[in-house]
């Protein structure tokens, strides 16, 4: 599947920083639970974020061959003081100008390690681009915002998911992905909002060999259909499957088996 323009998704990992500056800026709780990451506070997700963007810029910058551990970042972990939403803004603003840096001067082939097969600086654009969208996502739910996303970045971010649900099924499967395995399996994914250009649908078959996908429409087993960013956020686990707008058609057990075992991690 073609992926979008490397300078695309440097832009939108730009904006996306900006729009996560806003919400900490904001006057939001930062000590506010999380409902879709219920372990982690406001706070904790904007120190993940931005360290998961300090990190892509080392290994970008370094031109890294192998993983780099954590711990070599240089302020990885983001301020020492805890609440300062001041201090925890400049943080995120400056990991944000730090990978988009990184990324702008390596450009898409540099070879640079990742956990797939797909080791290079392009890979990490499109993988931090999707990070800050879906996370941003995560903290406009907590304190209550509005969340929109453009909609070649939420088809990309599905494309993105399942290639790597995908790959992990191929070379890396955990136990419960090997569940997933079995014949005569498809899921549907419709984005009813979606200009007809975009073909923003999605076929996911469920074989003995794995998980295997394609764009374009087709009957299947189950079919989940509504607003392209609602079935986006449904199959990272964002939205319940019964939010307004969200349509099932066929067998609602096979698609919620399929989001309680699928990861890329």
């Amino acid at each position: 599947m073609t992926s979008l323009a490397h300078d695309r998704y440097c832009d939108e990992i730009a904006y996306q920083v900006g729009q996560f500056r806003a919400l900490v800026t904001s006057g939001a709780d930062l000590s506010a639970t999380v409902p879709t990451c219920p372990d982690w506070s406001l706070e904790r997700l904007v120190r993940h974020m931005g360290g998961a963007l300090r990190w892509a810029a080392a290994l970008v910058r370094a031109r890294a061959q192998e993983a780099m551990a954590r711990e070599q970042v240089p302020f990885r972990g983001g301020p020492e003081v805890e609440g300062d939403a001041a201090a925890l803004d400049a943080w995120l603003a400056e990991a944000g100008d730090l990978v988009v840096g990184a990324l702008r001067e390596a450009g898409p082939d540099t070879k640079v390690w990742s956990w797939t097969g797909m080791a290079s600086s392009g890979f990490w654009a499109r993988r931090m681009a999707h990070e800050i969208t879906v996370h941003r996502a995560d903290a406009a739910l907590t304190v209550g915002l509005p969340y929109e996303v453009a909609p070649d970045i939420a088809a990309d971010a599905l494309d993105e998911w399942l290639e790597l649900v995908e790959w992990v099924q191929r070379n890396a499967p955990h136990e419960a992905a090997k569940e997933l395995r079995g014949p005569g399996r498809s899921i549907h994914l419709h984005a009813t909002d979606a200009e007809p250009a975009l073909n923003a649908e999605w076929l996911v078959e469920l074989g003995e060999e794995g998980v295997s996908w394609r764009r374009g429409h087709e009957k299947a087993t189950v079919a989940l259909r509504g607003p392209l960013t609602s079935v986006l956020l449904a199959i990272y686990r964002r939205l319940p499957l019964d939010t307004p707008g969200l349509e099932i058609l066929g067998e609602r057990e096979l698609l919620e088996f399929w989001l309680q075992r699928t990861s890329f991690g």
